[in-house]
C-alpha cells in the first residue's frame, strides 16, 4: 500500500474564538499558510488540537475543513486525521466517519487510561484497521496514554495490510531504534517528538508528526528535507538553531506553549478550552524569550496570559 506521509506533517492546533467555539475562518487562514509554507501533509485532530475536548461533530467538522483546503489549491497535500479513544467499537466508528471524508489515513493514539496488555493493544489496532480501507498509522505516546507499544506488537501489527507505519512519540531513542529493526522496510516510522525527529530519520525513520510546524512549518519541513536527503551537516546546523524551540514547545503541556506562540504570532487567539490554561510567569516570559531569538513575535505580540473557555 502506498505511504503518503512522509516528510513533515504539522500536528494542527484548533483555533478558538473569544466564546471559545472553533474559529472556522482562522483555521482556513492558517491551513492555507501550513500548505504555501510547504508542509507535506496535514494531521488534524491530534493532542495539539484540543480534540480531547472537542465534541464528535466539531471533531468532524475540522478534518473536513482541513480535507478541503488540502485539496483546493495547485499545491495539494495528504491529511492524516486524528481518529483515537478507549473505547475499541467507538473507535473504530469514528474512524469510518473520519474516513468518509476523504482523508488519506487516520492516525489512531493507544488507548488510554484502559491499560490493555499487549494482546489488548493487537486486537484495539486490528479492529480499528478492519473497519477502515484506507492505511492506518499507530500513535505510541505512554506519556499521555499509560500504555506503550511494545515493538514487537508494533512489528505484528505491521502485518496488517493497511496498518501502515507509527508515530512513535515515546521518547525512548532506544524503543525506537527496535521498532526499527522490527518492522519491514514497507513500514513507516515517524518521530512524535521534534527534537528526536532528526535522530530517527538518521536511523531509519521517514519523519516527523510536528508540533513546532504550526509555529515554523518552512523550517521544520527543511529540515526533514536535508535529513532525508542525507545532508546532516546541514541538517544539524538546523536542528540546533531550532533546539530552544523544540524543546520550549513543551515547557508545559502541549499545546498550550505553542498556540501561546501562534496567539502572538497572529494565527488564532489564546484560547483554550479546560482543562488546559495559559501559560504563567516565569515559564511564559522564558518561553517568550525563545521566539524573540528566533524572529517569530510581531512587535505588538501580547506578553502576557491569554484566556481559556
Amino acid at each position: 500500500m502506498a505511504f503518503p506521509f512522509t516528510g513533515c506533517g504539522t500536528a494542527l492546533m484548533t483555533p478558538f474564538t473569544a466564546d471559545g467555539t472553533v474559529d472556522e475562518a482562522a483555521l482556513r487562514r492558517f491551513l492555507r499558510w501550513q500548505i504555501a509554507e510547504g508542509v507535506d501533509f496535514l494531521v488534524p485532530g491530534g493532542t495539539t488540537g484540543e480534540t480531547a475536548t472537542l465534541s464528535r461533530e466539531e471533531h468532524l467538522r475540522l478534518v473536513a475543513i482541513a480535507v478541503e483546503e488540502a485539496r483546493r489549491g495547485e499545491r495539494q497535500v495528504p491529511v492524516l486525521a486524528g481518529a483515537g479513544g478507549n473505547n475499541t467499537r467507538a473507535t473504530a466508528a469514528l474512524a469510518r466517519d473520519v474516513a468518509a471524508l476523504g482523508v488519506d489515513g487516520i492516525l489512531s493514539a493507544a488507548p488510554y487510561y484502559n491499560k490493555p496488555s499487549q494482546e489488548g493493544l493487537y486486537q484495539h489496532f486490528a479492529a480499528i484497521a478492519a473497519a477502515i480501507q484506507i492505511p492506518l498509522v499507530l500513535y505510541n505516546v505512554p506519556g499521555r496514554t499509560a500504555s506503550n507499544i511494545e515493538p514487537a506488537t508494533v512489528a505484528r501489527l505491521a502485518g496488517i495490510a493497511n496498518i501502515v507505519g507509527v508515530k512513535e512519540a515515546s521518547g525512548n531513542l532506544n524503543q525506537i531504534m527496535a521498532v526499527l529493526a522490527a518492522v519491514p522496510p514497507s513500514f513507516t516510522v515517524l518521530s512524535g517528538d521534534d527534537a528526536l525527529a532528526l535522530a530517527v530519520v538518521a536511523l531509519g525513520g521517514r519523519g516527523v508528526i510536528s508540533v513546532a510546524s504550526n509555529e515554523i512549518p518552512a523550517e521544520m519541513t527543511e529540515l526533514m528535507r536535508l535529513a532525508r536527503s542525507g545532508d546532516f551537516t546541514s541538517a544539524r546546523r538546523l536542528h540546533f538553531h531550532l533546539l530552544p524551540l523544540l524543546e520550549g514547545n513543551f515547557l508545559e503541556s502541549n499545546p498550550i506553549p505553542v498556540k501561546a506562540a501562534l496567539a502572538a504570532m497572529g494565527y488564532c487567539r489564546e484560547v483554550y478550552r479546560l482543562p488546559l490554561t495559559p501559560m504563567q510567569s516565569p515559564r511564559r516570559e522564558q518561553f517568550f524569550r525563545i521566539l524573540d531569538a528566533l524572529g517569530l513575535l510581531r512587535e505588538d505580540a501580547p506578553r502576557a496570559s491569554g484566556s481559556r473557555a
